[in-house]
């Protein structure tokens, strides 16, 4: 699923980013299910990178592809990948996180940046309730 601001931008947030966040389910098998779409798309996998996916690494960096890719298999303020799942929405036939995941996640984050976008990202929820929700 999309996650952060990405996922955020999906659900109509006013902003840009520099890479994708993508939230996997955590299992050896998903991971190398990852690793093969990763190949496919053009990025080029160190042993390191292959065995921290595989191994469902907290967070694995990918900077060696076609645009950099955040793989977070244990995103702040989001407990279970599977309560996550039943809440994900979908845009344009992608998952996204519901817009509380992702805001409860930049909230855990605590980082400046996240904290000063939390204002914004409240605002997208409200007005996606609104009038996306339901299309």
């Amino acid at each position: 699923m999309f996650l952060g601001k990405s996922g955020a931008i999906l659900l109509g947030f006013p902003d840009t980013t520099q890479d994708a966040d993508e939230f996997p389910a955590k299992s050896e098998q998903n991971g190398q299910a990852i690793v093969a779409s990763l190949r496919e798309l053009g990025f080029q996998l160190t042993d390191a990178d292959i065995a921290a996916i595989v191994g469902g690494k907290a967070i694995v960096q990918l900077k060696d592809g076609p645009f950099d890719l955040d793989l977070i298999f244990a995103p702040d303020g989001i407990e279970k990948f599977d309560d996550a799942w039943t809440r994900r929405v979908e845009v344009d036939g992608l998952p996204v996180c519901h817009p509380d995941d992702i805001i409860a996640s930049k909230r855990a984050a605590g980082r400046a940046k996240d904290q000063e976008s939390l204002p914004r990202l409240i605002a997208v929820r409200e007005y996606w309730e609104r009038h996306l929700k339901n299309r």
